[in-house]
């Protein structure tokens, strides 16, 4: 399945801009991100004769095929770079597997709520952290589009969140994130490289191989495959990291560009190698489900901020440990679904659907992970 790869960042630790596939097309309706997903399309499908957005975002959904009015003179390419990122992430994963996201395919849907805390509202105006308790749809994950890869199997890292937000009115807001503090590509173009290298290494390989070849000359994602990955005790017991930036501002307009850090009351606690090769297949999945039988799973989101001079258009580029961070609030997990493999099929987040006062940085990896997403929700839901 890693095509002989002895490196633990093969299949899985690479794909996570893409976890949590799915883009719903109630989000084609929020102004706010339909203006951040036009520029984004612009950027990625530049072949397209601008309409208006509403095509622009049912041209994804359909994973880029273009219907004929549309197309210009000259032919369109024959797959654009998200479609090929689908491709190679199915491939990596011995996929497709159908009715799964393309990377992060095993999960966990649960719900609860979001208490907001009085710091929020110096960063941020946005809507969910005034001071109401807000209700919350949370999925956590493995990595790799496997769908039942053990949980302790080192692949399984990083894992993903990915919180909604339920506001009134029936408009939701997404924070999406994983479980290391970086990635391993800049742009979008690095990352197909990187998984393209990594399907295409085999044990037989000529050396330098090819991943050998693009890791030599890529020192984050060396970094990125060296930095240790243990397996959490639990879910509940892992923090997560919001790899890109954004823009944060408040009532007064002032702005700050931070990145999420969503930290577990109950510490971070790691298992040796041994343990969790020990584990049950299922057991992040299951001990949620009993804990959550019997009391809440808390975390305290937080924004990490970001000096000046500090990169806030590159995820491989971690800022030290001594910036600041402000707290958001706490994020309570309450209850597990009855149904998750259905909820997960139709649920579809989105990192760019933002409310007032907070906005994406140009992060190029950032601006594409939507487009990616909207590939998988359309095969995945068979569109």
């Amino acid at each position: 399945m890693l095509v002989g790869l002895q490196i633990n960042a093969g299949c899985a630790r690479m794909c996570a801009a893409a976890e949590h596939d799915g883009l719903l097309s109630a989000m084609s309706r929020d102004p706010h991100y339909l203006r951040h997903s036009e520029n984004s399309l612009k950027t990625h499908f530049p072949f397209v004769r601008l309409q208006h957005t509403g095509v622009l975002l049912a041209v994804a959904l359909l994973g880029g095929a273009l219907p004929p009015a549309l197309a210009d003179d000259t032919a369109a390419p024959a797959k654009s770079l998200p479609e090929q990122i689908v491709d190679t992430l199915d491939v990596l994963s011995s996929g497709p597997h159908a009715g799964y996201r393309a990377n992060h395919a095993k999960g966990i849907v649960v719900t609860g709520h979001f208490e907001p805390a009085k710091s929020a509202r110096t960063l941020t105006k946005a809507v969910q952290y005034q001071g109401k308790s807000v209700p919350v749809v949370v999925r956590l994950s493995n990595t790799t589009g496997v769908p039942d890869i053990p949980d302790g199997n080192p692949n399984a890292s990083p894992h993903g969140i990915a919180i909604r937000f339920e506001l009134p009115k029936g408009v939701n807001t997404d924070i999406v994130s994983i479980s290391t503090n970086g990635f391993p590509a800049a742009t979008p173009e690095e990352f197909a490289g990187l998984l393209t290298a990594i399907s295409t290494t085999r044990p037989d390989s000529p050396k330098p191989t090819p991943i050998e070849q693009f890791l030599g000359s890529h020192p984050k994602a060396l970094a990125f495959v060296k930095m240790p990955k243990p397996a959490p005790i639990s879910f509940a017991n892992l923090t997560f990291y919001g790899v890109n930036a954004f823009k944060f501002t408040n009532r007064h307009g002032a702005s700050h560009y931070g990145r999420y850090r969503i930290i577990p009351v109950a510490g971070d606690k790691r298992l040796t190698d041994d343990e969790a090769q020990a584990k049950a297949p299922n057991y992040l999945m299951d001990d949620l489900r009993t804990t959550l039988a019997s009391q809440p799973v808390k975390f305290v989101l937080a924004v990490q901020l970001a000096k000046e001079g500090d990169p806030i258009n590159d995820g491989t580029q971690v800022w030290p440990d001594d910036r600041p961070l402000v707290e958001l609030g706490t994020l309570v997990l309450e209850k597990a679904v009855p149904d998750s493999a259905a909820e997960e099929k139709q649920l579809a987040f989105n990192p760019l659907l933002l409310p007032e006062g907070i906005a994406p940085s140009d992060d190029p990896v950032l601006r594409f992970r939507p487009i990616v997403y909207a590939v998988s929700y359309g095969r995945r839901v068979g569109k």
